[in-house]
Parts: C-alpha cells; sequence; structure tokens
C-alpha cells in the first residue's frame, strides 16, 4: 500500500530521482525525517506497518513525502541514494542486503549525527545498566556546568539532540544502532557488561558482544570492566584504558577497597566515595557508579561535580525501584530486567533480610535462564511465573525453587504476597520482554506497582 501518494513524484522516482530512503517511521524515523528535509533532501519512508506510529504527524507536516507500508518494495529499496535503516530492521533482511550489494550507503541516525557533530560525545552500551550509567554521567556534566544533551537509545533520538548545540553530549546505544556506526570518534566509550541478549536477532552471544565493541574503534578513551567475562581481556584501537572493577583497583582503574571495615569507591589507592553513601543500592549499581566516574574523569569532570551527583542521584524507574513495605516484606520494581543478566544483577545486588520472592517471566527472545540457577538456589524462596515463555523458565529452574504459575500481574502479586515470609523482599525482575502481555517494560513495571499498593 502506498499512501501520501504524489503520482508526480512516484514517476520521478521510478525515472531515477535521487532520494534518500528511511526505513521505519516512529520517533527515531520522524527526527530522521526531519532532519533530512532540513538539509533540502527528497525523502521516502517505508514501513511494514500499516499504520506506522508518527503516520499522521508525517501526513501532516510532510504532505510532500512518500510513505509506502506493508511489505518492502524491492525497487525502492536498490534505486535509493541512500537508506537510514531503523534500529529495528535487521541488517540481514533480503531488500537491506540487495541495496549493500549495490553499494548504497546503509546507515542509522546515529552515523547521520557522527558525521555531523563537533562537540565531544561520550558513548555508552552494554547488555544492563546504560540507561542508569547515561542518566548519571548526565547529572555529573551539569554539576560540572557544562551544557549538555543526553539521549540517543534512551529518550531524544540524537538528530533531535544536534539542535540544542550542546558542549557535550553523553548517548545511550544499543547494538541495534551500533551495526550501522561506523564514524563516532567519543572522548570516552563503554561496554559495561555483555550477557545473553537478543539472541533472536544474533548467532551466538560472541556475535553480539563484537558488536558491542564496535563502540571503541575511534574512542580517545575506553572504560573497560575487566570483572566482566567477555571484556577483560578485549584490546582496542584506543591508546588510553580505565578499568573499573568491584575488586581492588590497580593504578589508574575504580574499584572498591575494604578500609576500617568501610567499602569505598576508589581510584587506585585514593579513596572517592564510601558505597554506604550511595543512593543508588546493589552491587550492579555500584558499578555503574565506578564506570560513570571514570567516563567522567576521562572527559575532564571535576571530581567535586561527580561526588556531588553520585550523593544526590536515585536511579531510574523500574530498576530494582523500592515500591512499598507490608508486614516486614519489601517490594522492588525491576521491570527493566528485560533480560537474564539483568535479572542475574538484581538478584545478586539486592541487599534482602531474607530471602526473596522472584517475579518472572514474559517474552525470552531465544534466551536460557540456566545461568540464574545458582543465584536463585541461593537467595530465591520461590519463583513466580508469568508470560508466554513461563514453561521455558520452569524448564531450567523448577528443580532448584519451587515454582508457581499466575495469568496476570496482579495475580502474581496475591500469590507472591501470601508466599512471601517477614523479612522476604518481592523482586519483580522478568527476564523477558514485556510486549506478550504489555506494551513496555514502563506499562509491566506500572501495573506492578499500582498491584503493590492495592495490598497497602
Amino acid at each position: 500500500m502506498v499512501d501520501n501518494t504524489v503520482a508526480h513524484m512516484v514517476a520521478d522516482i521510478n525515472n531515477g530521482q535521487q532520494y534518500t530512503l528511511v526505513v521505519g517511521l516512529g520517533v527515531t524515523g520522524m527526527s530522521v525525517v526531519k532532519y533530512l528535509r532540513a538539509e533540502g533532501k527528497q525523502v521516502v519512508v517505508a514501513d511494514t506497518r500499516e499504520i506506522p506510529p508518527g503516520r499522521n504527524e508525517l501526513e501532516k507536516d510532510f504532505a510532500e513525502v512518500l510513505l509506502e507500508t506493508g511489505s518492502f518494495n524491492e525497487k525502492t529499496f536498490v534505486n535509493a541514494e541512500q537508506i537510514i535503516i531503523s534500529p529495528g530492521v535487521p541488517m540481514s533482511s533480503a531488500v537491506i542486503q540487495m541495496a549493500l550489494a549495490k553499494k548504497i550507503d546503509v546507515i542509522g541516525d546515529v552515523e547521520l549525527f557522527a558525521r555531523e557533530v563537533t562537540s565531544p560525545v561520550i558513548a555508552i552500551t552494554g547488555s544492563n545498566g546504560k540507561s542508569t550509567v547515561t542518566t548519571l554521567v548526565g547529572e555529573m556534566a551539569r554539576k560540572a556546568g557544562i551544557n549538555v544533551a543526553v539521549g540517543g537509545n534512551l529518550g531524544v533520538p540524537v538528530l533531535d539532540l544536534l539542535k540544542l548545540k550542546a558542549d557535550l553530549y553523553v548517548l545511550e546505544l544499543s547494538s541495534f544502532q551500533l551495526e550501522t556506526l561506523y564514524s563516532l570518534k567519543p572522548v570516552a566509550a563503554t561496554v559495561l557488561n555483555i550477557s545473553p541478549d537478543h539472541m533472536d536477532r544474533y548467532d551466538s552471544v560472541s556475535a553480539y558482544a563484537n558488536v558491542k565493541l564496535h563502540i571503541y574503534d575511534h574512542s580517545q578513551y575506553a572504560i573497560i570492566n575487566h570483572d566482566d567475562e567477555y571484556l577483560r581481556n578485549i584490546t582496542t584501537q584506543s591508546a588510553n584504558v580505565i578499568g573499573f572493577t568491584l575488586s581492588e583497583p590497580g593504578e589508574n582503574e575504580y574499584g572498591l577497597r575494604l578500609i576500617n571495615d568501610v567499602t569505598w569507591l576508589c581510584k587506585g589507592e585514593q579513596k572517592i566515595i564510601a558505597e554506604q553513601d550511595l543512593k543508588i543500592g546493589g552491587r550492579h549499581n555500584t558499578a555503574n557508579a565506578l564506570a560513570s566516574l571514570a567516563l567522567g574523569d576521562a572527559a575532564g569532570f571535576s571530581m567535586i561535580a561527580m561526588l556531588d551527583a553520585l550523593r544526590e542521584f536515585t536511579g531510574l524507574p523500574h530498576r530494582t525501584q523500592w515500591v512499598a513495605e507490608k508486614n516486614n516484606v519489601s517490594w522492588f520494581n525491576d521491570s527493566k530486567g528485560t533480560n537474564v543478566g539483568a535479572t542475574l544483577a538484581a538478584i545478586d545486588g539486592l541487599s534482602v533480610k531474607n530471602k526473596m520472592v522472584l517475579i518472572a517471566g514474559g517474552l525470552a527472545k531465544d534466551a536460557d535462564f540456566y545461568s540464574l540457577r545458582q543465584a536463585v538456589k541461593e537467595k530465591v524462596r520461590c519463583v513466580i511465573l508469568i508470560g508466554r515463555d513461563a514453561d521455558k523458565i520452569n524448564k531450567d529452574l523448577g528443580d532448584v525453587v519451587p515454582v508457581y504459575y499466575a495469568n496476570t500481574m496482579e495475580d502474581a502479586v496475591k500469590e507472591a504476597n501470601a508466599l512471601a515470609q517477614s523479612g522476604d523482599s518481592v523482586l519483580l525482575s522478568p527476564a523477558c520482554a514485556s510486549f506478550d502481555m504489555f506494551n513496555g517494560y514502563e506499562h509491566r513495571g506500572e501495573i506492578f506497582m499500582n498491584a503493590v499498593r492495592m495490598l497497602l
């Protein structure tokens, strides 16, 4: 189906008029259309959805832009001068491979950004924690008096950020965005961690990790997690490497030291801040704080500004977020735990008085849950499963902990309330995507929190 049908425009395209093809509309696609039209480019949009998000805005503000919906038209792809691909569209798609075979420039919106940006950029990726670190580094920059813009995979699309003319950009980047990024030169970059995710898109964890590692290709400083098995031994083109670890740090590394029975975040031998003074709880968030310090240090932030931000930062919603306490049972919302690594970090990092009741399940994205077994065995009283792939989780965990099923989040909360004992915590950390039952992880977390509050 072709919308916005403009007969002479279709004829021009068929006769070889140059145009840039935007693949996928939505928030990112609209930001690309606005950018390209401001540059005077002829634009065509293709989206497999019959009514893609942003369609009304496109028709209202850019009536001259042709929108093709439904199955992709091969001719539209192979005749384009350039293709700007949505992160949600795999590079392996047949039409994209046809375009690449014809030497057509296929890039993402972040690559467009990279080709224009002149201010320094801090780039952050990882399986887990990247939104927290991106937000925290942005707060550190603001405390340092820097005109900073924060976005990317988190919040505002990168091309919209360019309009702000910031003195520093702090970007969260997903593996999908990194697939089409070639020329970004960050002042500092990090891969926070690697755990299996998006296995429905990548052939292996190694393939997924290799895409993440592209963030280091042109970075001035490479911030490396020395605790991560996929990262600790990597080599980068960067001449400047700063490590972080939850163990004792070496010289010019960030890590933890136990001094007079107090755990301190340190740079080498230098004490920075006591772990107990952080408002974000859990060892995974301590690692996020260390990575943020390393990134800010590399970018030239003052230590005073970074400490001010650390003392005030309370974390982000839906990330091991405290919800309530009733009958000596604490409830935590970690709906952003959309993969196994995130849930493992939440279980290991959450300080609990006794045991925890874990609510998990959803869309597994071809992940397996075997790596949760040891943590679940040690710390979890029982697991309550929801969602499409509940049976898959039960298969991996059912012999180490009692497993219960619930049809809705409300039922899961009621069941957890009945099973939790005094001193326990209830943790929603699904280890799965949410789209089988919810509009997104935020919606899932809100439903959980509302159900918890109904108990009070």
